[in-house]
């Protein structure tokens, strides 16, 4: 029989995850520059999603089979979002003017908004223009019926309407006729904010939109400027090839990313002041359709926003938490020495990252080393990890590095990468055909040439990206350990990777599409037989994203049985709460200054307390289309260790919302004088226990 379970849907769950980002713009205890931040980060979030999601509910409608939806599924889900995205529009302006640019105001900055500039100012924003701008601006007429330019992605456009100047306009009977132009805005060429001179203690900053607006009738000097208003396109950006098993995969995904920028047309976004006879107009010029229509303001673009300039320098800014030292390795010197004796758990970004660049680098130049493996997901560009693993390759090691191609706007950095490894002489491995590879781990094979002497191999193992880029924002945990049965483990991933085996059991490691998802539901019902036999049955999973129905009927079956489970889920859950069947599960989110991105599952186990550390969310893709993996805490001190930074984010008060059975975001404040903000916690946490263990 059917179940009567109900689940949110994923993309409108995600826009309830985006809004919540929108929120810490409107948090007035934040410096302003920080709130400035959010609002960059979900308009950079927004442009992804129609890239993506949005282009995958057009491509069903426009007969691309390549979802698992119907046409009429497609329309409704696109009409919910055009729904809800519209409704977060009115909240971002509404944010953006009546709460950010009074608070910059407060501050002596001044964001010119929808006015020319004050008469102080004529002069420069004349020169400027002249000098550092019209030279870069190439309009482009607008006929109805005749396209005679394509509209780039990711760009801002200007659409102007015009008159031409002729002795008539006077005559009372003469009815002119409207001419239009495409403008481009020149990022390339210039800065999209532009700082003004000071005036009187004030500090003043320009759009450059603002700034052309402002000198429009030079650059048109036969017409008579009517109106002028901004416009932009997102296009499909992903990824889909037909058949990754035939032919080479590193070819079809270049040619795919470089035809990315012409892709099918996902939004079509305006501003809402620009009258409807204009819009119409703009429409039929560029076949742009109703469906495509996203309201916007005057400004579009705004994750532009990170680069507005900050005149006043770090005062406005949040002050960043320093990366810690941990005294046990700096103490010993060498970190393979460190984990030869004992397993060290490192957190991202409250510890430092250099610790992992040191591992490399040690293993790069270690006589006894004969072998790295690598899995790479995201690189970052002019990634100290490469060159660490360049280093070890020109050093005489045997070097693999698994690269995978699939990772979403990474592809061309991935394959620049791969192609300058290659070069040093690393072996590369590219893309399993019908998989992603999104586990995060490394191995460092030893040898002894001791006799009878066993090799200590070593391994990292890890919820984030070899990036030291983004484990400065990240929150992740890795794990380095020089346990035989994990090492083992990661030996026979390597071994798929390589296509050396196909199946393989794995004593400790979960690993997607062989173990995971058989033991985590074992795991659930384990919790479930512990209640129906009189004890307590307990779950805390943390993750990024909850969509995969299967694991949200077992954690639905499990709250009807009577166990406990808190969520901490950071972007899309589509489990919905406060329903009979989930009367015993709780949904965290939680947003402040790193992004949350470490996945934790933690299982009671009548007091055994068995904890994972993984790659993985339960999505469909993660669990079944996917190599990730989930290594088990086996060290009691390392396990208390991130079971008391669960119940820390458990008891966050200041940034953690609930999510309620209509997907807002309640925030979790209430009336206890401590106020916990989890990631500023976690922060002392650490530092106070790595001070005690250097005292002991």
């Amino acid at each position: 029989m059917e179940n009567s379970y109900k689940y949110f849907k994923r993309d409108i769950s995600w826009l309830s995850f985006n809004y919540r980002v929108l929120l810490e713009a409107e948090d007035e205890t934040l410096p302003v520059y920080e709130r400035i931040k959010f609002l960059s980060i979900y308009s950079s979030n927004l442009e992804e999603f129609y890239e993506i999601r949005v282009a995958e509910h057009r491509g069903v409608i426009m007969k691309k089979q390549y979802a698992d939806e119907s046409y009429a599924e497609a329309e409704q889900t696109l009409e919910e979002i055009t729904q809800e995205v519209n409704r977060q529009q009115r909240e971002y302006y509404r944010i953006f003017t009546e709460q950010v640019l009074p608070a910059l105001n407060k501050e002596n900055i001044f964001l010119y908004q929808n006015c020319v500039p004050q008469s102080f100012h004529e002069e420069f924003v004349h020169n400027f223009f002249n000098e550092e701008v019209f030279p870069f601006l190439s309009p482009v007429m607008i006929q109805a019926g005749e396209i005679r330019t394509f509209i780039r992605d990711r760009r801002l456009y200007l659409v102007i309407r015009m008159i031409k100047r002729s002795k008539r306009l006077n005559d009372p009977d003469y009815v002119p006729e409207y001419y239009y132009a495409l403008m481009k805005i020149p990022y390339a060429k210039v800065p999209r904010f532009i700082e003004l001179p000071e005036h009187e203690g004030k500090h003043y900053v320009m759009f450059i939109d603002d700034i052309i607006r402002a000198n429009l009738q030079s650059v048109f000097p036969g017409y008579i400027i009517d109106s002028c208003y901004s416009i932009k396109i997102s296009r499909d950006a992903d990824i889909y090839i037909e058949d990754e098993k035939a032919g080479n995969i590193l070819e079809k995904i270049r040619k795919k990313v470089k035809k990315r920028k012409i892709g099918a047309l996902s939004r079509f976004m305006y501003d809402r002041a620009m009258p409807s006879d204009f819009l119409s107009f703009i429409c039929d010029a560029f076949g742009i359709v109703p469906d495509d229509l996203v309201v916007g303001g005057r400004y579009l673009n705004l994750q532009d926003l990170n680069k507005l300039p900050n005149p006043r320098g770090k005062e406005l800014e949040s002050k960043p938490l320093l990366p810690m030292r941990i005294p046990y390795l700096d103490e010993i010197g060498s970190v393979i020495k460190a984990i030869k004796k004992q397993d060290v758990l490192l957190h991202f970004p409250y510890q430092s990252f250099d610790y992992l660049i040191r591992l490399l680098m040690e293993a790069a130049f270690d006589p006894k080393v004969d072998e790295i493996k690598i899995t790479q997901y995201r690189v970052a560009e002019n990634s100290a990890v490469i060159n660490t693993l360049i280093s070890a390759a020109q050093n005489g090691k045997k070097v693999t590095v698994f690269v995978e191609l699939k990772a979403r706007f990474d592809e061309e950095n991935n394959m620049l990468t791969a192609e300058k490894m290659t070069q040093a002489g690393i072996r590369i491995i590219y893309s399993i055909p019908g998989l992603k590879v999104h586990a995060k781990i490394a191995i460092i094979i030893r040898k002894d040439t001791r006799e009878g002497l066993q090799r200590k191999h070593l391994a990292y193992l890890s919820t984030g990206n070899f990036n030291e880029k983004t484990a400065k924002i990240y929150s992740d945990i890795a794990l380095l350990t020089a346990q035989t049965e994990l090492v083992n483990d990661i030996n026979k991933v390597f071994a798929i990777l390589e296509g050396r085996i196909c199946e393989a059991t794995f004593s400790h490691l979960l690993v997607a599409r062989f173990n995971m998802v058989p033991t985590l539901t074992e795991m659930i019902r384990r919790e479930i037989q512990h209640v129906n036999e009189g004890r307590k049955g307990k779950i805390i999973l943390k993750m990024n994203g909850l969509h995969d129905k299967n694991m949200i009927n077992e954690l639905y079956n499990a709250s009807e049985q009577g166990v406990e489970i808190e969520l901490i889920v950071r972007g899309i859950c589509c489990l919905v709460p406060d329903q009979p069947y989930s009367r015993n599960i709780r949904i965290t989110r939680i947003v402040d200054m790193f992004l949350e991105h470490s996945r934790i599952w933690y299982f009671y186990n009548d007091g055994a307390e068995d904890l994972y550390m993984t790659s993985a969310d339960w999505m469909q893709r993660n669990l079944n289309r996917r190599i990730e993996t989930a290594f088990p805490i086996l060290d009691p001190i390392h396990k208390e260790e991130i079971i008391d930074i669960l119940r820390i984010q458990l008891k966050d008060n200041v940034k953690a919302c609930r999510i309620d059975q209509h997907l807002n975001n309640i925030y979790k404040r209430d009336d206890n004088p401590v106020k916990t903000r989890a990631q500023v916690c976690i922060y002392n946490y650490l530092r106070d226990r790595y001070a005690l263990d250097k005292q002991r």
